[in-house]
């Protein structure tokens, strides 16, 4: 492994300035880079386990940096005038919608920099962010690696373990996410029965 990082290591670099680009707001790039770097990958070109290392970390760094444009300078970003002013300002509603159904679960369905201008406490967003960021590695990078193992002829136990893991990564979040928003709505149109389910009396 440390002689194919001293080959490859701009590839590990250009993926990791991809996914932080996208996580700090650039669209679709992030998942192409890590998708392509996991195909890499499964040719042998590139480490799967680096690959998804760097693909965290530039997740959790990328988006910090949105979390901090959008607290500091979100709002004026997002209102300013201009040729897509409207298409921003509905991006910025439907952030705040989100935010006030989903709670911080809305982390893992917005930008960054919403999570920002909605004043979401750093610490939580930092840890949302970066499980977040855990979460769809692992199901992107394992779901390409696997299928472009088994493209190329590679049948072995091991290929296919890898392509469900991604696929159960990515299901798992699911899972997680709305059985999260169910127990907070009940919660929320039901305060009374939750206060007595609470009580120990």
């Amino acid at each position: 492994m440390t002689a194919s990082l001293g080959s490859t290591w701009w590839q590990y670099l250009l993926l990791f300035l991809a996914v932080a680009a996208s996580w700090a707001g650039v669209p679709i790039i992030g998942s192409a880079a890590l998708g392509t770097a996991a195909v890499a990958a499964s040719k042998g070109k590139l480490d799967l386990a680096a690959v998804i290392v760097v693909a965290v970390l530039a997740g959790e760094v990328g988006g910090l940096g949105g979390y901090a444009i959008g607290r500091r300078w979100g709002r004026q970003l997002l209102q300013r005038p201009g040729k897509h002013q409207a298409g921003r300002e509905k991006i910025e509603e439907r952030g705040e919608r989100l935010y006030a159904r989903w709670g911080w679960l809305a982390v893992f369905f917005t930008p960054a920099i919403v999570s920002g201008t909605a004043k979401m406490t750093p610490y939580r967003f930092a840890l949302w962010n970066l499980l977040d960021s855990l979460g769809w590695s692992v199901s992107v990078a394992a779901s390409s690696y696997g299928v472009g193992r088994l493209a190329t002829g590679h049948h072995t136990g091991g290929d296919i373990a890898i392509l469900v893991i991604g696929l159960a990564a990515a299901v798992l979040v699911a899972i997680t996410a709305v059985r999260r928003h169910r127990r907070r709505r009940t919660k929320r149109l039901n305060p009374n029965v939750h206060r007595a389910s609470e009580d120990p009396s």
